[in-house]
């Protein structure tokens, strides 16, 4: 008994440690790779992995190689959702929700696509509604484009060279020359803008939320109907979104 307990807890271990690995992995891993990261046998590494993939916490792609999977990402949601720091976080939303006069919120990138995590929406009888857990497309949102731009080179490229490219509005980027180009820009200035691209008569602008490395992890975003703020005014707000994305990030190093 004593040592089925200690075999147990060397797998529990391990299953955990592929989770973390996995999840923190800048790109998507191989079997092989994983299992020399982590020092795991592999005999061992192929049979967790199947356990892991059979019920959805990673998920294998089509170059055979490791992604977090559905339930590895409600995980994620749900620590964010519950943590300590969502009395702050809301705070800060609304703070600047206020100041803006327009809704405020956070995305996280999630494949292809963007979820929005949080926000706070605007007194205005008008205003653009998009419920918490909404999916929206990374190619035509200021969140979106943001997060494409952050990406290194060539991993970027091979993404937008898969994205469906759906005419969403008569001004949705529909060509990945032109997508590329934009992200470019972006790039350089870390702000993602949306000029009526995923919704008609509907603007955006985003800042990135950053870890403790540096490293964009979410989007704090605004959006407006055009009919009370254009691009340009919401892009006035700028410097108090940059400030209020950066006390974002410091709640993760406390």
């Amino acid at each position: 008994m004593r040592v089925q307990r200690r075999e147990k807890g060397s797998s529990i271990t391990r299953v955990l440690e592929i989770i973390e690995t996995v999840s923190l992995a800048e790109r998507p891993l191989s079997p092989a790779e994983l299992g020399f990261l982590l020092d795991i046998p592999k005999p061992s590494i192929h049979r967790l992995i199947q356990l892991l993939e059979a019920d959805n916490y990673v998920q294998i792609n089509m170059r055979g190689l490791l992604v977090p999977g559905d339930r590895m990402h409600s995980i994620a949601l749900g620590v964010l959702h519950s943590s300590r720091f969502k009395a702050l976080r809301q705070a800060i939303l609304k703070n600047l929700a206020h100041t803006i006069g327009e809704t405020c919120g956070i995305a996280i990138p999630d494949g292809i696509e963007m979820i929005y995590y949080d926000r706070v929406q605007t007194n205005w009888p008008l205003r653009v509604h998009l419920p918490i857990g909404s999916h929206t497309p990374s190619w035509c949102t200021a969140s979106g484009k943001l997060y494409l731009s952050s990406l290194p080179t060539e991993r970027r490229l091979r993404i937008i060279d898969k994205l469906p490219f759906d005419q969403l509005t008569r001004n949705t980027l529909t060509e990945s020359d032109l997508l590329e180009n934009e992200l470019l820009k972006i790039q350089k200035c870390e702000l993602g803008t949306d000029n009526e691209e995923f919704i008609d008569g509907m603007v955006a602008c985003s800042v990135p939320i950053k870890d403790q490395d540096g490293r964009l992890f979410a989007c704090l975003f605004t959006h407006a109907p055009v009919i009370r703020k254009d691009l340009n005014e919401l892009l006035t707000f700028e410097p108090i979104l940059r400030h209020s994305a950066i006390e974002l990030g410091g709640l993760l190093k406390e």
